[in-house]
């Protein structure tokens, strides 16, 4: 049964209801060569290299570094020095697919603002906001639904690592109006201005946004962020580790530890009955931060990403130009990511906030009414190819089999929005206490 959408939620997406161009693929820009410059220039300096040093001096080194080294190394990092989105780069997301992917999720925004007591100030918090896509769609939303949003102040907060990222997202949001910050030590490091006047300002980590009501959007965030891998043994769990290949020097390969790590004997459950297990400690203290602001501030987040619950066992992957791509071979070249534990993230969040999911896409998606939106399009657009690349992205983000059911939703939420307030005391014509607003995506709504 096809599910409905809540009164509220409804009247929302029928008002972002415009024909606006359907797809939203842009061509990235022209990725540098990791190899040396035909001009004569000096060669990039190698991660392979690099890593060998490293591990020549120190002994192997876990996965999450790798990961770490490989990703965000601010000298040859893959995320720091390439623009890696789009149909021309290794990966495309949800966002550059369809534009109904970020309008749905800007009327999800606007849905929890509502439930969370329509609070004078909304930030809106992107973690790895990629070119901006996303946040660009969710603030057409909020622009078309202004009277909604009332006097309420709308700023926008993007944490981001990459150089190369954010002047892109700064491009597409702001256009011409953002300028770096003077000293590199700025918890700050860019402020724009979208062309409607809205506050745009970047952050290399969480902590340095500042505190008040916040919406938090993760999509394909966690899932790039370093894992340990553990391996279960006659003798106990043991870490699985980077070393060079002894065989070949300038090969990397996967070895396990013949003694306990640290992270061997902390990371992994004592219940756990899995024999390989990939815990993202960093991931973890994330999702601790998001719950401690929600809880003290209000607000809700939303983790949209590849994930299982608590089930699989080994996803580390890489890719490059959109296909799978050892991990280990021409490190610096290729994105690297595993499967988010949602289970772990729960646990992390240790009760402090309500966890919602994981639900897969396609489940949160029709939730939010993407057949009604899919429909509209339609019925406003003559153009056979556009008509063709509606239902083609449709598809792309519903289909089982495509994106549907390998992302999963979840959501943190304080304690207070989903608990009935009180009834008056003292007054014998009592009404009944109001229910509180259901949380659009994570149920079958249905009209009141």
């Amino acid at each position: 049964m096809r599910p409905l959408v809540g009164a509220k939620t409804q009247q929302l997406i029928s008002r972002v209801f415009t024909p606006v161009s359907p797809v939203r693929w842009r061509a990235a820009q022209t990725r540098r060569s990791c190899g040396s410059s035909p001009n004569g220039e000096k060669p990039r300096p190698s991660m392979l290299r690099h890593l060998t040093s490293k591990i020549k001096a120190t002994g192997p080194i876990s996965v999450a570094e790798y990961m770490r080294e490989v990703l965000t190394n601010p000298v040859t990092g893959y995320y720091v020095r390439n623009n890696m989105l789009g149909p021309d780069g290794d990966f495309i997301t949800s966002p550059e697919i369809s534009q109904i992917f970020g309008e749905l999720l800007g009327v999800w925004i606007l849905s929890e603002w509502m439930g969370g007591g329509r609070p004078k100030q909304l930030q809106l918090v992107e973690l790895g906001p990629g070119k901006g896509s996303l946040a660009s769609d969710v603030l057409r939303v909020f622009s078309q639904l202004r009277s909604v949003l009332g006097e309420a102040s709308v700023s926008l907060h993007l944490v981001e690592v990459s150089p190369v990222l954010s002047r892109l997202q700064a491009q597409n949001l702001t256009g011409n109006y953002s300028q770096e910050a003077g000293a590199e030590d700025e918890p700050i490091y860019r402020r724009g201005e979208t062309t409607t006047g809205l506050p745009v300002s970047w952050y290399r980590c969480l902590d340095d946004v500042p505190a008040g009501f916040s919406i938090f959007l993760a999509h394909e965030f966690f899932d790039a962020l370093p894992i340990h891998k553990f391996q279960r043994t006659e003798k106990g769990w043991r870490e699985v580790m980077v070393d060079i290949d002894p065989e070949t020097p300038d090969r990397l390969r996967f070895v396990v530890t013949p003694s306990p790590t640290l992270a061997s004997s902390t990371l992994v459950q004592a219940d756990e009955r899995r024999d390989h297990v990939e815990v993202c400690a960093e991931g973890g203290v994330i999702i601790q931060q998001l719950a401690r602001r929600i809880s003290e501030d209000g607000g809700a987040a939303l983790i949209a990403d590849y994930g299982h619950d608590g089930t699989k066992t080994d996803t580390f992957r890489g890719f490059k130009g959109h296909q799978l791509h050892d991990v280990l071979v021409s490190p610096g070249s290729a994105d690297l990511t595993a499967d988010v534990d949602f289970s772990y993230l729960r646990r992390m969040a240790a009760g402090g906030v309500v966890c919602l999911g994981p639900v897969t896409q396609r489940t949160f998606l029709k939730n939010m009414g993407i057949d009604t939106r899919l429909q509209v399009l339609l019925r406003n657009c003559a153009d056979p190819s556009t008509r063709k690349q509606l239902i083609s992205s449709y598809d792309m983000l519903t289909n089982p089999a495509k994106m549907g059911e390998r992302f999963h939703f979840f959501s943190l939420l304080p304690h207070s929005r989903l608990s009935k307030p009180k009834k008056p005391e003292g007054l014998k014509m009592e009404k009944k206490s109001p229910a509180p607003l259901p949380v659009a995506g994570f149920s079958e709504l249905s009209f009141s």
